[in-house]
């Protein structure tokens, strides 16, 4: 289950809404009874804690995967009052609500992994992963991804995919945007989706070729493949249509260009571009339900978070409500 799923929490009542979607996902995961209540409550918390803090916000599930172990990832964004000390507040009888202040410091317990991002009167973003059994070795990564994808609101599927292929050597990602949306983007998308399965092991350009000739019985897609070389420390980069991709280092930002054009129908030109990659460096890639508009450098220290932290609150903040949304952000370890 490469999409994710969101739950607006705007009142105590959708709480258990949240709890239900979780349980519901775990259990076509297949987790086990002790698994999905820690699951259940966990989600619990979460929602709460959106409710007491910010008064409203959002819980986004996605399905994860490592090492053949199986997991859930909940995020929980809002754009509240945000904190002043994460630290202090992580504490155990902490409360600026009138509580008894257990929340954070019970989320943190009941999960696997746990990080937090907050601003002051910007809001807050907190990471949860909670795996089906034992949680997989901690085995040195060269990179970690973190993606939020969104079907369009009163869509039930998503016109944007998302995928990833790779060894120890090179690493591909692909984000694509079906034509429009609802099922006849998605057909589109899912379409390019096989094309980069099937095709992985080319390059860039050459996968964009064979999706161009592959999708057009389709309605057509924007899409962008970024090839990864950790050996030459580079960036292989082919784009047709509005898939915005970047690279941020400490000290450098490149912008990945792209041609215009529709995947399947009419292209003018592709070709690949070569960037420099970082030890430390942060790929994002994301479809137009994002503005193009943000900066990382109007929040402090999230480069250093976990990638899916930083998907998330960029999506909270630069979502377009009005369409599909992809946002995926991949991040060197220094491994």
């Amino acid at each position: 289950m490469n999409e994710s799923m969101a739950i607006a929490i705007t009142e105590q009542s959708q709480t258990g809404e949240a709890r239900r979607a979780s349980l519901a996902l775990a259990t076509r995961l297949g987790f086990e009874e002790t698994e999905r209540g820690k699951v259940g409550l966990l989600v619990t918390e979460v929602a709460n804690n959106l409710i007491r803090h910010a008064g409203h916000g959002v819980v986004v599930l996605r399905a994860i995967a490592q090492d053949d172990i199986i997991g859930i990832e909940i995020l929980g964004l809002d754009q509240g009052s945000g904190m002043v000390d994460v630290e202090e507040c992580l504490q155990d009888g902490f409360s600026t609500a009138g509580t008894s202040g257990n929340g954070l410091g019970a989320i943190r317990r009941l999960s696997d992994f746990f990080e937090i991002y907050s601003q002051p009167n910007k809001g807050t973003a907190l990471l949860a992963h909670i795996w089906a059994k034992s949680s997989p070795h901690a085995s040195p990564k060269i990179i970690e991804i973190g993606v939020v994808a969104l079907p369009k609101q009163g869509e039930e599927v998503s016109g944007d995919a998302w995928a990833w292929e790779g060894d120890a050597h090179r690493r591909l990602f692909m984000v694509v945007d079906g034509l429009g949306h609802g099922p006849a983007a998605a057909s589109a998308a899912s379409a390019a989706i096989r094309v980069f399965h099937d095709q992985h092991h080319q390059s860039p350009q050459r996968i964009v070729e064979a999706a161009h000739a592959a999708l057009r019985s389709t309605r057509g897609a924007a899409m962008a493949i970024a090839e990864i070389n950790f050996e030459q420390q580079t960036v292989c980069f082919a784009g047709i249509g509005n898939i915005a991709a970047s690279i941020t280092s400490a000290t450098e930002h490149h912008n990945l260009m792209s041609y215009n054009g529709t995947v399947g129908h009419e292209v003018r030109k592709i070709k690949e571009f070569t960037y420099p990659w970082y030890l430390n460096g942060l790929l994002t890639m994301h479809s137009d339900g994002i503005s193009t508009q943000w900066n990382l450098d109007r929040y402090p220290g999230l480069s250093q978070k976990h990638p899916s932290l930083i998907a998330g609150v960029l999506h909270r903040d630069f979502h377009r409500e009005r369409d599909d949304v992809t946002m995926l952000a991949a991040k060197g370890t220094g491994a």
